[in-house]
């Protein structure tokens, strides 16, 4: 199997980045980990461990705050936790699991590798880097562990994969709609400015593409409700809200798609 894989590393408002990337029949897949204040957000994927471990041996940070135990953002936590000797700190929900070998579908190793085994602790209501306090913020919804940080002194907010896209099409089975737009809801009373996520990168004018998502969301809630209420079916309703098919889809057997979106909502509603 031949897989593409390239990085980009670079400065935003004050923030290093790598953004690594994984192409494979049609599917291209990206991941950031970023440096700010001598805190390191999320670790990158093991898959291109050589991209991510690189960034971190070049990078002078203290500690590592990682917002959700997914794989592209825990892949080289072990090899931190090695060479660096650094407190890592995820929500304490997963770290057990992440103690030990990491189990998920074959699709998602061919693209982000084998996340080893780490320790870390407990991440805390509240931290403080060199020169900032930051706020750490439950957002719940694309992962039950999820967390967001708040840098009170720069106005910037790191939302792992809260945002990810404005128009959300296909999601994770396990994923909630409803939480993921309380999420942005508990996150939009924050006053932020730059918005950097784990996927899209630095976002331009983040507040409103943030309050954009929600308002999508929102409506595909209602739209989603009213179909029901109409009687159709919820494959009827995914072909009449998400006609196009996405390679992610079949690529994974399932585990992504358009469907996961109207079932949580069916579901949450009752």
């Amino acid at each position: 199997m031949f897989l593409k894989k390239t990085s980009v590393v670079g400065e935003k408002n004050g923030v290093s980045y790598l953004n690594g990337k994984v192409k494979f029949q049609g599917v291209s897949l990206n991941v950031y980990c970023y440096f700010v204040d001598g805190v390191l957000i999320d670790t990158g994927s093991q898959s291109l461990h050589k991209y991510f471990e690189a960034f971190i041996d070049e990078t002078d940070f203290d500690q590592v705050m990682i917002s959700h135990f997914h794989e592209d953002h825990t892949g080289c936590a072990a090899y931190i936790e090695k060479t660096k000797k650094l407190p890592i700190y995820l929500n304490e929900k997963t770290i057990d699991y992440c103690k030990n070998r990491a189990y998920y579908p074959l699709y998602r190793q061919l693209f982000w590798g084998k996340r080893k085994p780490f320790h870390a602790k407990p991440i805390p209501e509240m931290f403080t880097s060199r020169n900032s306090t930051w706020d750490v913020i439950d957002t719940p919804g694309h992962a039950f562990d999820h967390k967001a940080f708040y840098n009170r002194e720069t106005g910037q907010l790191f939302t792992g994969d809260l945002f990810v896209s404005e128009r959300t099409k296909v999601v994770l089975a396990e994923e909630s709609i409803l939480e993921i737009i309380e999420s942005l809801e508990r996150v939009l009373t924050y006053d932020f400015q730059d918005v950097f996520c784990s996927h899209a990168g630095l976002l331009e004018d983040g507040r409103a593409a943030l309050e954009r998502k929600r308002d999508y969301l929102l409506f595909i809630q209602d739209k989603v409700l009213t179909l029901h209420e109409e009687g159709y079916t919820s494959e009827e309703i995914r072909n009449k809200l998400y006609s196009k098919k996405y390679p992610i889809v079949k690529f994974s057997g399932g585990e992504w798609d358009s469907l996961h979106i109207v079932t949580s909502i069916l579901n949450e509603k009752k």
